[in-house]
């Protein structure tokens, strides 16, 4: 093992979990933030089995089991008629086949778990105010060059420094995200403030034309979470922008009035404009590696980017854990078994934003007719590809499923 520390340029959920990884297998970590303090901003996010393993091979399994809202339902709205099209089942049945439960957490809560858990392993320092924007390497090590001119040396760097990652600029050099013309409002409501018939126990999606809205409740039940997305060619990106009830109303004057009661019930609304960028296989560089955003940023409409970021780091973890001796080994290691799995992620959530969540009239009653007629089993089945994930699988073909 060698004596320099990894370095991880970036203390979001990916860093923090990669640099947890990484320390457990004995690997000294230093994580450099660029922000002044570390912390995640958003709201809710959704938790599929396949981040639950991962918990559990970080140890940190019982604290966010103890943070999270137990669902019992992923359910599809149609929203204009108002009416279920479907819903996804996940209590006994889907927990026996996948070995865990789905769950909701606050974004916050859950980077508040993994951050205490590094602040408390002795193989782990933290640094803020140190943004990474380059690095060296000779071979035997890298040093990472910072934005204060400073200099740190490590055994190797991982860019988990997100959407517009520098690392990835060195290391793929594809410049600028794809703009998806999507943009996506976001509040989060006392729970008491939600219509009374539609606080359900569920991850509710209602699916529009070039739309469609997403509610479910958080930390103990006291909030709900709303997430709203229509197309409105927005042409650059924007990340947190405060925005009025009138913006967000835009996209939705076609939709059923139930949904659109929720939409009232919204206040303090932010605005992101939805990116990714076209899968890659070119993640390693010598001794340094992409992860999470930084490697393969996705739309949301899987609910997998941080699940993502999070088998990303189990996988990376113990790829230095069985090749100690040769970091540029362990590294295209990693990134060999997890390419096809996170392309497979982000060309579907592409493709479901289209086929499922934005279609209209006839395009939209194929979609209802084909969901309407799979059984509880065949929908479990339709999702037994992503949630029997857990970053450890023997290889790339493994990790991509059927």
């Amino acid at each position: 093992m060698t004596s320099l520390p990894f370095i991880i340029a970036g203390g979001g959920i990916g860093g923090l979990a990669a640099a947890l990884g990484l320390a457990g297998k004995g690997v000294a970590v230093r994580v450099l933030e660029k922000a002044q303090t570390l912390g995640e901003i958003g709201a809710g996010i959704q938790l599929g089995p396949n981040a639950f393993h991962c918990f559990d091979y970080l140890g940190i399994g019982d604290t966010a089991r103890a943070m999270a809202v137990y669902i019992d339902n992923l359910r599809l709205m149609d929203a204009v008629s108002g009416e279920e099209i479907q819903r996804v089942t996940l209590t006994e049945k889907f927990r026996a086949r996948f070995g865990n439960p789905y769950a909701v957490i606050h974004r916050g809560d859950l980077h508040g778990v993994i951050l205490k858990a590094c602040r408390e392993h002795p193989l782990i320092e933290l640094r803020t105010a140190s943004e990474v924007t380059d690095y060296v390497q000779d071979g035997t090590a890298v040093t990472a060059l910072l934005a204060d001119g400073s200099r740190v040396d490590g055994a190797a760097l991982i860019g988990a420094d997100g959407l517009w990652s520098n690392i990835r600029r060195r290391v793929v050099g594809d410049g600028a995200p794809r703009v998806s013309g999507h943009t996506t409002y976001r509040s989060v409501i006392p729970t008491d403030q939600m219509p009374e018939d539609l606080r359900w126990n569920a991850a509710t999606l209602w699916a529009g034309p070039k739309c469609h809205i997403v509610h479910y409740p958080l930390s103990g039940w006291k909030l709900f979470n709303l997430v709203v997305t229509y197309h409105n060619d927005a042409p650059a990106p924007v990340a947190g922008r405060p925005v009025d009830a009138e913006e967000v109303f835009r996209g939705f004057h076609h939709v059923h009035p139930r949904a659109q009661e929720i939409l009232r019930r919204g206040t303090n609304w932010k605005a992101w404009v939805l990116c990714d960028r076209e899968p890659v296989d070119r993640w390693v560089d010598g001794r340094v590696a992409l992860l999470g955003d930084a490697a393969h940023p996705m739309l949301q409409y899987f609910a997998q980017g941080a699940c993502m970021a999070m088998e990303d780091a189990v996988c990376l973890a113990d790829a230095m854990a069985r090749q100690a001796d040769n970091v540029p080994a362990a590294l295209d290691a990693y990134r060999r078994q997890r390419v096809l799995r996170t392309a497979r992620v982000q060309l579907q959530s592409r493709a479901i934003g289209e086929h499922i969540y934005h279609p209209a009239g006839p395009h939209a009653a194929l979609r209802n007719a084909i969901l309407q007629a799979k059984s509880e089993d065949e929908m479990h089945d339709t999702v037994a590809w992503l949630y029997g994930g857990n970053g450890l699988a023997a290889g790339p073909a493994a990790n991509v499923g059927r």
